[in-house]
């Protein structure tokens, strides 16, 4: 699950905004290394895969859009997941086209965590920041992606806008 939901919020997180300025880590020679980091090819085919997924999941999280939850069912299409047993327990092995396999394992992440923590994936807080976050606070309340950025900048708005008034 730990590495499931490790690659979800990468991939969606893969989009920042940097100062203001929206950048893209899924491009060029960056995307491919990217890619190959989280055991994909690193493929032009790869990478416009992972865009498209990544905004689709980016929008099902932030709006429970059911269009794009309809465009999530496409990167699984084919799909198949078979069980092989190991010393640890099951595994799931998924058989997909390898250039496929990064952007399905991310809807597949994505049902798991909404399945076993549901409400905890959101988008952050912070209107400025486009970063997402699970939420493994106890009471389920976490509202920043980062409380050292987003969480202090926020609260330090908060605290000015008081002040002021």
């Amino acid at each position: 699950m730990l590495q499931d939901e490790q690659l979800l919020l990468a991939l969606v997180n893969s989009a920042p905004v940097i100062e203001g300025v929206p950048t893209d880590e899924l491009q060029g020679a960056a995307g491919r290394k990217l890619a190959r980091s989280w055991g994909g090819t690193g493929s032009a085919d790869e990478l416009a895969r992972l865009r498209r997924v990544r905004r689709a999941l980016q929008t099902v999280i932030r709006d429970g859009d059911a269009a794009a939850v309809g465009e999530l069912e496409g990167f699984l299409e084919g799909a198949v997941r078979t069980p092989r047993l190991t010393p640890d327990g099951v595994i799931w092995d998924l058989q997909v086209p390898e250039d496929d396999r990064l952007a399905a394992g991310a809807v597949l992440a994505w049902s798991s965590v909404i399945t076993e923590s549901p409400g905890r994936l959101r988008a952050c807080a912070n209107d400025e920041c486009s970063q997402f976050l699970v939420d493994h606070s106890r009471p389920g309340t976490a509202k920043w992606c980062s409380m050292a950025v987003c969480g202090n900048r926020m609260k330090a708005r908060s605290h000015a806008r008081r002040a002021k008034s």
